[in-house]
């Protein structure tokens, strides 16, 4: 049997696999995982429309449930791993959580943290961008078009 190797895209694969529950969910296709010591240790995905909630981003999420399983609010051993670049929002409260790695697929011009303020993150946290960065954006693309494909069969139903 092959062994797997755990590098940036076995673990960005497993963001995936959470963004497309998002996906399924009928809600912005964002997956993250956290690991600490090569170990996935919580995983989240986009559960805005779900919950109601304009804070349950993946990256919270996440955020949330390795701080919880780990037992410390600080996760400066850990590497979040997310899909999408972090918004302004989810940037603080990995600021907040002391995350020692960010590791993210493609860029987010419209809202990701970078538009806004690049410097929002711990000063200790190092950054890799671009990890299969194709097939995260492939899968915002499949929810847009899908969204706009639904808005304009609807208003084509009432006219």
């Amino acid at each position: 049997m092959e062994e797997e190797i755990l590098n940036d895209e076995f673990f960005m694969r497993e963001a995936l696999k959470e963004a497309v529950k998002a996906l399924n969910a009928e809600e912005i296709p964002v997956g993250a995982v956290v690991t600490c010591n090569q170990t996935i240790v919580a995983r989240g995905y986009n559960q805005v429309e779900t919950l109601h909630d304009p804070t349950a981003h993946a990256e919270i999420l996440a955020i949330t449930s390795a701080t919880n399983y780990l037992g410390n609010k600080f996760l400066s051993e850990c590497t979040l791993y997310v899909t999408i670049e972090p918004c302004a929002m989810c940037a603080g409260a990995l600021f907040w959580s002391q995350i020692g790695r960010l590791v993210y697929g493609a860029a987010d011009e419209k809202r990701g943290y970078h538009k806004f303020t690049p410097c929002l993150l711990h000063h200790g946290c190092r950054v890799t961008k671009g990890i299969l960065e194709e097939e995260a954006r492939k899968l915002m693309e499949c929810f847009f078009n899908r969204l706009r494909q639904n808005k304009s069969f609807k208003e084509s139903d009432n006219q």
